[in-house]
């Protein structure tokens, strides 16, 4: 077969998007699962989304990752501060541990497996922590601006604050402007920027809303908002960051047969 050959057929092959979801409590049972939005989103930039549970443990990661394209790292709950050898703050909330190793982990493996990753608002605050960064526990009692990041009384697809996206990082790009109007449903934001990380977002008060990988090899986006709540807005610029997670697979065919 010739390398063009190859990379057509390679090219041609479903992208495999692992989503993380969480584990809740409603109406007396347990339950495993996810936001749609996310596996909508995924699925309209033509990719497969597979939901992947904390159930699964730590101790398979690697095997999943290996069956995987790429990785979204979603939203949900607080981020233990024990992983980033702080006190718990009062203004702390609910914390699954299993979820935060579970997700660490996966991360971890997906990083060494190449695999480009994109994290959403605890997604971010999850790739912080897990490369060596602290956070913010709770923004109101510990860094009081300005601005109200927690907006739960506001639609899911509300625009509520502006971020500042630096030029020419690889999400300027991505998203194809230098400024936006975001949704916000977080009360936890990066305190200390992880090493091997740049910020490449930020509020009208300072926080950091959007991060990506040093490594050029890799493919590494995070971001504080809610992209995936637009997946059904066409025009919405957020909303390319899963069709180039995608792409930036397909663009990695090479990696992929090697893998």
């Amino acid at each position: 077969m010739s390398s063009l050959s190859r990379f057509t057929c390679a090219v041609s092959q479903p992208v495999v998007v692992g989503i993380t979801g969480s584990l809740r409590v409603r109406e007396g049972a347990e339950r495993a699962g996810v936001n749609a939005a996310y596996p909508h989103s995924v699925a309209n930039a033509g990719g497969i989304p597979i939901i992947l549970t904390p159930l699964v443990g730590s101790d398979h990661t690697a095997e999943i990752v290996g069956r995987l394209d790429a990785l979204v790292i979603t939203g949900g709950h607080d981020v233990d501060p024990e992983l980033y050898q702080t006190a718990p703050s009062p203004g702390l909330g609910s914390l699954d541990r299993r979820r935060d190793e579970f997700e660490i982990s996966l991360f971890h493996a997906a990083r060494a497996q190449h695999l480009p990753i994109l994290g959403i608002c605890r997604g971010l605050q999850i790739i912080n922590v897990a490369m060596g960064g602290t956070l913010w526990q709770d923004l109101p009692s510990e860094r009081p601006g300005s601005i109200g990041h927690e907006r739960s009384d506001a639609a899911r697809d509300a625009r509520v604050h502006r971020v500042r996206i630096e030029p020419e990082t690889r999400l300027c790009q991505i998203l194809r402007t230098a400024a936006l109007t975001t949704n916000s449903f977080h009360h936890q934001a990066i305190r200390s920027l992880a090493p091997g990380l740049t910020a490449s977002a930020w509020a009208e008060d300072g926080v950091i809303e959007g991060v990506e990988g040093n490594s050029t090899g890799d493919w590494l986006i995070a971001v504080q908002w809610h992209p995936e709540e637009f997946f059904s807005q066409t025009d919405a610029s957020d909303q390319r960051v899963f069709p180039a997670l995608v792409d930036a697979v397909r663009g990695g065919v090479v990696k992929q047969m090697v893998r």
